[in-house]
């Protein structure tokens, strides 16, 4: 099946987009990983939104946010696959899709992540390096993680 990919800001998103878009985040991030947290948290309306869809179905999406907004970096963010796309890279792909997005619109800013910390060895391999110790984040191991303006890319 082919994936397409979307890249847009909050007010292109259609409704039903972005019922798909936080119906994954709910599925993946509260039920799965039994995280209670309020998913919506204003930062989603001056995000760039990028979404892989198979077939009119949400497959994996992520968020970036500009400088200054979350972080004093750009930052990728809500970045989940859906369960059935699992262990055909697209995560992978998702990823990099963001960190060239951040790199093309704010090139001078460095990107950070707020990774789950089982996921440490899958960022590191994209080119982030940790960046503090372990925290918890709604019930959840966390590492900080950046990606330099100057990492290769």
């Amino acid at each position: 099946m082919t994936v397409k990919w979307q890249i847009t800001g909050f007010d292109e998103l259609s409704t039903r987009q972005l019922y798909a878009i936080l119906r994954l985040r709910q599925e993946v991030f509260a039920v799965e990983q039994t995280s209670i947290y309020v998913d919506p948290d204003g930062l989603d309306l001056d995000a760039i939104h990028i979404c892989a869809w198979e077939n009119d179905r949400l497959m994996a999406y992520e968020r970036c946010l500009p400088p200054g907004l979350q972080e004093t970096e750009s930052t990728l963010g809500r970045i989940v696959v859906a369960r059935e796309a699992r262990g055909r890279d697209l995560g992978r792909e998702l990823v990099r899709r963001g960190i060239s997005h951040n790199r093309q619109r704010w090139p001078d800013s460095n990107i950070r992540i707020h990774a789950q910390a089982y996921l440490e060895r899958f960022y590191q391999e994209l080119g982030f390096v940790t960046d503090g110790d372990q925290y918890e984040l709604d019930g959840i191991p966390h590492l900080e993680m950046t990606l330099t303006a100057a990492a290769e890319k």
